[in-house]
């Protein structure tokens, strides 16, 4: 059974439709990349996944359990929205740390909200996930003291601490220095080897190549191709690959 299905799903902003029906299924510990131009619906995909925007039509299923079937889930009330976000995590392009907290504070705050967990487990989890990016004497520091990449590392493990389904991230690179963008992907890489689920929406051509298990391409709100790595960037059969894939390489 896939760990997520996503069916036929439509979202529309007023009288521009940017998901024009969206199908595909990612299977336990497999990594997704998303790539495609500006406007071609792919952060709008990750938000309605993470039930930050609500999709007019189509089904999500996680672990089998419908979490989303059209507009009528939208109504939902806040507790029951809290929990199918819980499916997912979401790492965004500029990173969204609490400035009043530290590092280790900030992989804290959901878990102490949910309170589940005692404060010194919810600690003890924090402390995992700093050494796990590589930050553990970094714990104390806020992120005015901290790095653009060592920042995005911190939205990492705070994703993280919340134990999801399956671990989004939109453009995680985009807002770093070119110097910097290394080490956040190299974080990455490391999940992968833990058997995270992940969907990466990523203008990083290599990253996405060697990392992914599946690639989608998108354009004007639809996948217009889907494959493995070689399949999409060796041997595209869309026009609007091709000629995407041309230009990016043009840029190189």
């Amino acid at each position: 059974m896939s760990i997520l299905e996503v069916k036929n799903l439509k979202k529309s902003f007023g009288s521009s439709t940017v998901l024009k029906g969206i199908n595909f299924t990612l299977e336990k510990g497999e990594v997704l990349s998303i790539i495609g131009t500006s406007g071609g619906g792919k952060t709008t995909l990750l938000r309605c996944l993470n039930s930050l925007e609500f999709a007019e039509e189509g089904q999500i299923i996680v672990n089998g359990e419908v979490i989303f079937e059209g507009e009528s889930f939208s109504k939902q009330k806040e507790k029951e929205l809290r929990l199918r976000r819980l499916h997912f995590g979401l790492v965004f392009q500029q990173f969204n740390l609490f400035p009043q907290y530290t590092a280790r504070e900030n992989i804290m705050l959901a878990p102490k909200l949910m309170g589940k967990e005692s404060k010194e487990q919810i600690e003890q989890e924090a402390d995992k996930l700093l050494a796990r990016i590589g930050l553990t004497e970094k714990a104390d520091y806020y992120p005015c003291m901290l790095s653009g990449g060592q920042q995005q590392r911190v939205a990492i493990a705070r994703a993280l601490a919340m134990k999801p389904d399956i671990l989004c991230f939109d453009e995680p690179t985009s807002a770093l220095d070119p110097e910097l963008t290394g080490e956040v992907l190299k974080v990455i890489k490391g999940l992968k080897d833990s058997d995270t689920t992940m969907i990466v929406v990523t203008h990083e051509m290599g990253f996405a190549q060697s990392v992914s298990d599946k690639v989608i391409f998108m354009a004007q709100g639809q996948i217009e191709e889907m494959g493995t790595p070689e399949e999409v960037f060796e041997h595209p059969k869309s026009e609007k690959t091709k000629a995407f894939l041309a230009h990016v390489n043009d840029k190189d």
